[in-house]
């Protein structure tokens, strides 16, 4: 089970992602193998993706929280029909975001 994250933690995160570009959506195929094969590309890359809903906007609020569990992520926000995901790498050396303490 993943540790959860503080408050100051989601409030860095979300600080950082509000200068992210989305890099991956949700398109019209859904949560497919696809999709989840870049999402995981995406976060081992950056540890921190923002994903666009391009379709499927009004299930946004069911799926943000599946799309989490099923990538082994943590879900920082949803605004509007863009959600931010964050899985920190587990080699130190390769952490691209660092915590202030």
């Amino acid at each position: 089970m993943m540790e959860s994250l503080t408050g100051a933690q989601k409030r860095q995160l979300k600080s950082i992602a509000q200068r992210l570009e989305a890099t991956v959506r949700v398109g019209k195929n859904g949560l497919s193998d696809g999709f989840f094969k870049e999402l995981n590309d995406a976060l081992e890359r950056s540890e921190l993706v923002k994903v666009r809903f391009s379709d499927f906007k009004d299930e946004k609020k069911e799926l943000a929280p599946q799309i989490s569990e099923k990538s082994g992520s943590h879900f920082v926000t949803r605004v509007g029909n863009v959600a931010v995901y964050f899985r920190q790498q587990p080699d130190p050396e390769k952490r691209r975001v660092k915590f202030s303490s």
